[in-house]
Parts: C-alpha cells; structure tokens; sequence
C-alpha cells in the first residue's frame, strides 16, 4: 500500500469522526432543548397539581365550574371540527380535481387564519355581532346572542381551525391526480360512489391527521375564544379560560390541576397525531415504491 493511499485512508477516518462527534453535539443539543422547552414545562405542571395532593387534584378537576368548562371545550370541539372537516374535504376536493376562476383566491382564504391574530379574529366577531355592531340591532330585535354566549366561541374557533384540514388534503390529493376518479366514472360510478370508494381510501390518513391537529388547535384555543366569551364564569368559560382566571386568583394548584386536565387531553391527541402520521408516511412510501 503506497504512502498516498495511507494518508487517503486516514484523511477519510478523520473526516469520519469529525463527523460522528458533529452528529453527537447535533443529537445531545438537540435533545437538551427538548429537555428545557417541552420535558421541564411538562414536569412543573404536573408537580405544582399534585403538590398539596391527589385529594386537591381532584377538588380542582371536579370543581362546577371547571366541569362546565370542560364541557363547553368539548362541546366547541364537537361542532368547530365536524364543520371544519366537512369545509376541508369540499375545499381539498374542488382544488385539486378542478380548474377554476378565483381558485388561488380559495387557497388563500383557507390560509388566512394562519396570518391573521387569533384575538383580531375575536375582535372582528364582536364588531360584527356585539351590541354595537353591524348585526347587534338586529340580533337583539330577534332575541339571538353571539357574543358572550355559546355560537360566539365556536364561530371563533372555527376560524382559526379552517386550515387545518384542508392544507392536509390538498397537497396529498393534488400528489394522487384524478386518474383513479376519471377511470371510477368511465366504469358509471357517481359522484358519491366516486368520492366513497375511490377517493376517501386515498386520503383517509391524511383525513385523520388533520382531523387530530384541527381537535388539538381547538381544543387549546385561547385568543379569539377569550375575547368573545366575555369569562362567564360557568357558563362561557373554556378550559383555557379557566385556567387564567383561577390563575389570575392566585389560585395555583387549582390552575395547574386544569392545565394537567388540558395536557392529559393534548398527549392523547399528540397519541393519535403520531399514529396518524406514521400511517400516512407508510402509504406515501408505498405509493412511491408503486
């Protein structure tokens, strides 16, 4: 073996363990931060809820106005993410198969809530729908109430939902063409046998994810929902809400317990997100082996 390829060989092995050590520093910095921004916040949460008991824990969580906050979250999750689900699939759907005028104009509508303030599109609710906004007249001759009261939050969280299913579909969709759709209508499928049988199988991990994420975002809204609920206590408060006010009470333990109450819900839904994702990421590897 000549001089030269000896030092090309150990050129190379240095090389190689520069880059492994960089990869180390990469990975440990990496995992540090995790640690101090997620792991850390994660941890106190739990220690100040359970830090004068498990009997306190549970007073706080069981606590009336907490339940009916509860409640009102799941209720405006039960509403905002069937809507925004059903909006995401039209919109995904008409994007991707069709050509049509003002269709970049759609695209950007669907990603307006990602710009805009989620307490500016609070604000915009009020002056349309409060007292002294351009419907209030209106409403108050017809005995309906938007604002401070149960519609209002969920039209709040509905707008700041609207993406989320829709931004999900339309690149998988558009990814998938219309060849499928097109042969399924030659061999005299309709429009629903179309979409039921051929497209909804396409897209239904993708449909999960986004459906898991939109849940996740409306679940912790806190913005636009505290500028149109008015914080009636036990009646338009949110669990976030409630968190701030007995937060703003100095009432610590009691704040920390509803927030573990949100976070057990939130790695649920991460659970799910992982699960949906790795399915997802399956089928496109499939799809590319294809």
């Amino acid at each position: 073996m000549t001089t030269a390829t000896l030092t090309a060989s150990a050129a190379a092995n240095e090389a190689r363990r520069g880059n492994i050590i960089a990869r180390r520093v990469l990975i440990a910095s990496a995992w540090l931060a995790f640690a101090l921004f997620l792991l850390l916040p994660l941890y106190i949460v739990l220690y100040e809820a359970l830090q004068k008991g498990v009997g306190t824990f549970f007073s706080a969580i069981i606590e009336p106005d907490t339940i009916s906050a509860l409640k009102l979250t799941l209720l405006a999750v039960g509403i905002s993410v069937p809507l925004n689900l059903v909006f995401g699939v039209s919109a995904a759907w008409c994007v991707s198969k069709y050509e049509f005028t003002g269709k970049s104009l759609l695209v950007t509508l669907i990603d307006l809530p990602f710009s805009v303030s989620p307490v500016i599109a609070g604000l915009i609710y009020v002056l349309l729908f409060g007292a002294q906004g351009y419907f209030g007249p209106w409403l108050q001759e017809h005995d309906i109430q938007i604002i401070f009261a149960v519609p209002g939050i969920v039209l709040a969280t509905i707008f700041v939902t609207v993406p989320f299913v829709a931004r999900e579909l339309i690149p998988l969709m558009q990814e998938q063409g219309t060849q499928e759709e097109e042969a399924a209508r030659l061999l005299g499928a309709n429009g629903w046998q179309m979409f039921w049988h051929v497209t909804l199988p396409n897209i239904k991990w993708g449909l999960i994810y986004g459906v898991v994420l939109c849940t996740a975002r409306a679940m912790g809204e806190f913005g636009a929902v505290s500028v149109v609920s008015g914080h009636i206590r036990g009646l338009t408060n949110t669990l976030p809400l409630q968190v701030e006010i007995l937060y703003n009470e100095y009432n610590h333990v009691a704040a920390f317990s509803v927030a573990s109450l949100l976070l057990i819900l939130a790695l649920f839904i991460l659970l799910l997100k992982q699960w949906s994702e790795e399915r997802l990421s399956r089928l496109k590897s499939a799809g590319d082996e294809e």
